[in-house]
């Protein structure tokens, strides 16, 4: 729930520069802006470069948002790049009942005595391998993406994956190849992921 009481879905990414982990987000947006939700997408911009940690939020609701300051209390978070946590505290003031997203080739267990315990919804996306069976090169920001929408439920499954076909298809206009790869990553991403 909103501050405000609409049904506002707050989500913070974690990555590292050059990742796709603003990409990500933005995408989101824009998928959910074309859903008919008001939403904001926006990275926390600090001395980034390439490689170094970023952190990037969306929030998405049926209703007009008047608050635009930095997500705090997410409901869900994605981590596109798991050796951020041992160096940010990923989990800070994530809501109970909140997934955690993370991009990992570990198991579940694993990555649970990686957070100290972490007993909360988890959702494992090997985004490397998809993005790498799919495209030919290591891009996490499209199976992440599609992590988050099935893990989270914050859209409607088939018009999201319209949705991209329509925003891939201006992006790489001239790149019917990369359209369909990313298209094959998300369709992959949403069969494989689920959340423990």
């Amino acid at each position: 729930m909103g501050r405000d009481g609409s049904q506002t879905v707050e989500i913070r990414w974690h990555g590292r520069g050059g990742q796709g982990a603003k990409t990500a987000c933005l995408l989101l947006a824009e998928a959910a802006f074309f859903s008919g939700k008001y939403v904001q997408g926006f990275p926390e911009y600090g001395p980034e470069r390439m490689g170094a940690p970023i952190t990037a939020y969306n929030r998405i609701s049926d209703e007009k948002m008047t608050v635009h300051s930095n997500i705090y209390t997410p409901d869900h978070v994605v981590v596109v790049d798991e050796t951020l946590l041992h160096t940010v505290d990923v989990l800070k003031g994530m809501k109970e009942g909140g997934i955690l997203i993370i991009n990992s080739k570990h198991p579940v267990e694993e990555i649970r005595r990686m957070l100290g315990g972490y007993e909360g919804k988890l959702c494992i996306v090997d985004a490397e391998r998809i993005s790498t069976e799919t495209l030919g090169k290591n891009f996490p920001n499209t199976p992440m993406l599609a992590a988050v929408v099935k893990a989270s439920g914050v859209l409607d499954i088939d018009r999201f994956t319209e949705d991209m076909r329509t925003s891939f298809g201006h992006k790489f206009r001239s790149k019917p190849e990369v359209i369909e790869g990313n298209m094959k990553a998300l369709q992959k991403t949403l069969d494989e992921v689920h959340v423990e």
